[in-house]
Formats: structure tokens, sequence, C-alpha cells
């Protein structure tokens, strides 16, 4: 009986994406940083999750919070995003094991969730200044233009399209094989950290995250360039200083989450790949992933202010007396 031939590189091959686990190194280089490190990253993180699921109960509590512009507050996505990344960022600071395994509920699983969550913020922030644009520019129109319907339409096609996008960037590191020293300069599984680690032919994988990259980006910033020239030129046909001090603080908001979010991802994606660059990549990814979601819900309070204070009030008294808690939150 003839037995069919393996070779012995195609074995290796495939038993290898199972085997390969990373060794993040992180801050590993600056010893003497682990600890005061380990607890400025915790506070960030505890303020992130208190402030982003305070957030969330605040608007479920409150039936005057369930507006459309709340459906874009991305509360949820900063707190999940946060919390894929930051535990392992806390684990790696104070034990000396700091390998993770490339498959399974490891790297690949981290690098998915991660990946998903940053390209539903992108289109969400889209979203927003459509959000914006028709709040300015046709505020009597708003409840029919941005109906709860079509934002639940918005919010699970921003979802799905970043798991599609998400899952054919995965796909494309797990054709990687690995060899070697599998150490990486950074504490998570960041995109340019796994190809860096790579000792196989990366132009695939390389390839289909910048054409990704590159349509949401260009969709996405397209949108939001006409909308807010579209609020620019209403607000120069109604001069009025009450009416541009409301814009700007309608619009102000959002607009330092566009510059901070896009800012940091051209800071982490542009600088060259190499050595040196590396302490550049790992401050900016702690930016991207664990400071910029503790500063979101202090950067979305603007809008609906006086919304958001009397659904304060209306939690920390008694709930059946919410309905009244309003008339003296002023």
């Amino acid at each position: 009986e003839i037995q069919p031939v393996h070779s012995e590189g195609d074995q290796n091959q495939a038993n290898q994406s199972a085997e390969v686990t990373f060794i993040l190194l992180g801050f590993s280089e600056y010893p003497q940083l682990q600890l005061p490190l380990f607890l400025v990253f915790l506070t960030i993180y505890t303020v992130t999750v208190l402030g982003n699921l305070g957030m969330i109960l605040i608007i479920k509590s409150s039936s005057r919070l369930h507006m459309p512009m709340y459906y874009f507050l991305n509360s949820f996505i900063d707190f999940c995003y946060s919390t894929v990344v930051t535990p392992k960022l806390l684990e790696n600071l104070v034990v000396e094991d700091r390998t993770i395994s490339f498959t399974g509920l490891g790297c690949m699983m981290q690098f998915f969730f991660g990946c998903t969550l940053v390209i539903k913020e992108v289109f969400m922030l889209a979203v927003m200044a459509y959000d914006q644009f028709v709040a300015v520019c046709n505020p009597l129109l708003y409840t029919v233009a941005v109906s709860l319907k079509l934002c639940s339409l918005l919010v699970t096609g921003t979802y799905t399209w970043g798991g599609m996008c998400s899952l054919t960037i995965t796909c494309s590191l797990l054709e990687l094989s690995f060899c070697g020293s599998n150490v990486t300069h950074h504490f998570g599984c960041e995109y340019s950290a796994i190809i860096s680690a790579s000792c196989s032919n990366s132009y695939f994988s390389q390839m289909t995250c910048f054409m990704i990259s590159t349509l949401n980006e260009v969709c996405c910033l397209l949108t939001i360039l006409a909308s807010y020239i579209f609020i620019v030129v209403t607000i120069i046909k109604r001069p009025s200083v009450g009416g541009f001090q409301k814009a700007f603080s309608t619009c102000a908001s959002h607009l330092t989450a566009i510059t901070i979010f896009h800012g940091v991802i051209l800071l982490l994606y542009c600088v060259p790949n190499s050595r040196s660059s590396w302490i550049f990549i790992k401050v900016a990814t702690v930016l991207f992933t664990v400071v910029i979601p503790m500063l979101n819900p202090l950067s979305t309070r603007d809008r609906g202010e006086h919304f958001l204070k009397c659904a304060l009030y209306s939690v920390l008294m008694n709930i059946t007396f919410s309905s009244n808690v309003c008339l003296f939150a002023d």
C-alpha cells in the first residue's frame, strides 16, 4: 500500500502556528519603572472602567437620554478596547513570564477584537460627524433625519463591517510562519509587532491591511470633511454670536476626539519600522489603547450636559422620584 508522502517542511509549517508563542518585552528594558508604570496604568484603567460603565448605566437608566445622539457615544467600545489590551499590559509589568500564545485565546484573539473595535470607532466618528451636521444645519428635522431605527442600523453595520475587516486581516496573519526567537518589542499583539516577528513573506498580509485601512480611512475622512464643510457654510450664512457658540460647543468635543484618534493612528503607523522606533510605537499605543478610552467620556460630555445632569440625579436619588428630580437639577 502506498502511503501519502508529506515533506518535513510542510509538517513543520502545519504544526508551527499551534506551537508559536511570543515573548512580549513591553517595558521590561526599564526595570526601575515597572512598579510606577503598573500603578499609573492600573489607575487609568480603573478610571476608564468606572467612567465608561458609569456613562452606559446613566444613559440606560434615564429615558431622557434615549436619544439618537447617545447611540453614538463610544463608552462601550472604549471599555471593551481598553479591556482587550490593558489587563495583559498590567500582567506583564508584574510577572516574569511574559509569553502569549499565537493562536487560541492568545495573540490572534486579542488582535481580532482590538482591530474590530478600532475599525468600529473609526466609522462611528464618521457617523457622529453626520449627526453633528444634522444637529447644526437642520435642527428642526433632527429626530426625523437621525431616527432611532437609522441609528440602530448604523451601529449594527459598523460592528459587522469592523468584524469582517478584522477577520480578513487576522486570517492573513495566520498564514505567516515564525522561526527562531519570537521576541517582540511590544506589550501586546499589535500589527507591526507581529509582522516584524515573522520570518516568511508578509507582502500579502501587508497589502491586505493597507487596502482595508486606506478604504476605511478615505471613506470616513471624506464623510467627516463633507459634514464639517456644510457646518461651516451654515454658520457663515447665519452669522450670530449665539449660533456660533452653540455650534462650536456642539462640535468641539467631536473634533477633539477625531484629532486625537486619527493623529495617534498616523503617529503609530507612519513611524518607520526600525529598532529605534519601537519606543515611539509603544508610547503611541499606550496613548491609543489606554489613555484615550479614559478621556473619551470627558470629551463627549458637552452635548446634552443638562440631560446627563438630570440622569445623574435620577441615579443618585430614588428611581421612583426620577421624573421630578430634573426640575431641581438646575
